[in-house]
């Protein structure tokens, strides 16, 4: 196989044998890149002084990184202003809080440019290349321009957003004509899929046929390819001393009472403000069942620099008084709101320990806490799973407690079915839920979407005989 070229905005950290310390997909990326040796690409997450297109490369057993440093314009305006105030809310859904700046796009535009400056002298003439995220949409264009001719695959790890949608964005025409310079793009499920083909058809009056799509007089081919979990790294999480520690700690810290437990980055896309008001009308609903459950709320900080951020975890500190006030006794608090990270050795006792899990987002591209919480359970008494159907993970996860997250009766009924659910239909769930993360892991998510990148031409239009999405639904 050739060498594999792993670019993403951001590199992991990596051990002097090429081994990231934790992360499944850091883990996932790093053993791909050690086996035949390879190079990982990305920024440093450093603003220097004075920006400088070169990167900085090491050495870690067979495998390199080569980091490049960016001045503090280009995080304000490429990372915190295009990548994460325009694109990311505008494929969450959310045109509201897009902001559309010139100079935001303008250097969007130049950063990749200066990605594609930094790496092109790195290549061989044989390397396979694979470019994830949103960050770095128009990177294969910029390659291309510098007579690149190598195999170059794009992952897109957020959901792309509905044609309409997507038109909102200033020049969006541009910005998806440069995803027809990668030879295989790969979407998280099915509908983000149809989503890009539909646009495809739309707005550039272009053709999809199977999983090839043809515009701006060029072709590419658009799979899906829903990533999933290293399930020995679950495993070795969930036996862990840490893992068991946090697991007795929060049984005996509950005095008998059962658990509801939240996850979530402090985002406007996870539905935390929809979810405390759907436990609102639970325990509204339910009020034989106040000082017998309780919910656990682990906000991870996030953008903790961004206002949006901040107001947002000030309404959730708010509405979890609120809760609390209004239904809590002296001996009994309902919502237990934690703004903290947590190791994930730790965090696996704490699914584990979880009679159910409430995982809402209002839009996800896949959303790996619903299938962590899954893969954490104990197969003789395993909890339950409410999920959205609006995270990407709905999918696959069809023997979840399947909400709309918008509707706060529907996953307040959703709380109280789970808690009632009997242990054989509890276990039947789980054993089918279990049996899908097996069959789509890690591994399955990057060979099978290395394997279909390595098989498709140079030349952009070769007809691919499969369409590689069916493999991983469950």
């Amino acid at each position: 196989m050739q060498r594999l070229v792993v670019v993403s905005n951001r590199v992991a950290d990596l051990d002097a044998k090429g081994e990231a310390s934790s992360g499944g997909l850091a883990m996932a990326m790093s053993a791909a890149l050690r086996e035949h040796g390879g190079l990982w690409f990305g920024w440093s997450g450093n603003a220097s002084e004075e920006f400088s297109p070169k990167a900085t490369v090491a050495s870690h057993g067979n495998v390199q990184t080569a980091l490049l440093d960016l001045d503090q314009q280009a995080v304000d305006e490429y990372y915190n202003g295009f990548a994460n105030r325009t694109l990311w809310p505008l494929c969450h859904q959310r045109m509201d809080l897009a902001a559309y700046e010139r100079s935001f796009s303008t250097a969007y535009a130049q950063v990749n440019a200066c990605f594609a400056a930094a790496l092109a002298p790195l290549l061989r003439g044989d390397d396979v290349i694979w470019v994830h995220d949103y960050h770095l949409i128009p990177l294969a264009r910029e390659l291309r321009k510098l007579g690149v001719r190598n195999r170059i695959g794009f992952f897109l790890h957020i959901p792309w957003p509905a044609s309409q949608i997507m038109a909102t964005l200033p020049r969006h025409h541009e910005l998806v004509q440069s995803l027809f310079n990668y030879d295989l793009l790969g979407f998280q499920t099915r509908e983000w899929l149809r989503a890009f083909q539909e646009y495809v058809v739309t707005e550039l009056d272009g053709t999809v046929d199977g999983s090839i799509a043809s515009a701006f007089g060029s072709t590419v081919i658009a799979a899906a390819y829903p990533i999933g979990l290293d399930m020995n790294e679950m495993k070795s999480l969930v036996l862990s001393q840490a893992a068991r520690d946090s697991f007795e700690s929060i049984r005996e810290s509950s005095n008998g009472q059962r658990m509801l437990l939240g996850v979530d980055r402090i985002d406007y896309t996870k539905g935390l403000p929809n979810k405390f008001s759907a436990y609102s009308q639970f325990l509204q609903d339910n009020p034989e069942r106040r000082e017998n459950v309780f919910m656990l709320q682990i906000g991870q900080p996030s953008r903790t620099d961004v206002l949006d951020y901040r107001e947002l975890n000030e309404e959730l500190l708010s509405e979890a008084g609120r809760i609390n006030g209004e239904f809590g006794t002296i001996g009994w608090s309902p919502l237990r709101f934690r703004n903290q990270s947590m190791q994930r050795d730790v965090l696996a006792g704490v699914y584990r320990a979880a009679h159910v899990a409430v995982v809402t987002p209002l839009r996800d591209g896949m959303n790996l806490v619903a299938k962590e919480y899954v893969a954490s359970q104990d197969p003789e008494n395993p909890g339950v799973l409410i999920l959205s159907r609006f995270a990407g993970a709905a999918a696959q996860m069809r023997e979840a407690l399947i909400v709309n997250p918008y509707s706060r009766e529907d996953v307040a009924e959703a709380m109280r079915r789970a808690l009632d659910l009997p242990r054989s239909e509890r276990i039947a769930r789980w054993k089918a839920l279990f049996t899908g993360l097996q069959r789509n892991d890690l591994t399955h998510w990057r060979d099978t979407f290395l394997r279909d990148l390595l098989t498709t031409s140079f030349e952009r239009g070769f007809h691919v005989e499969h369409d590689s999405s069916e493999a991983f639904m469950v």
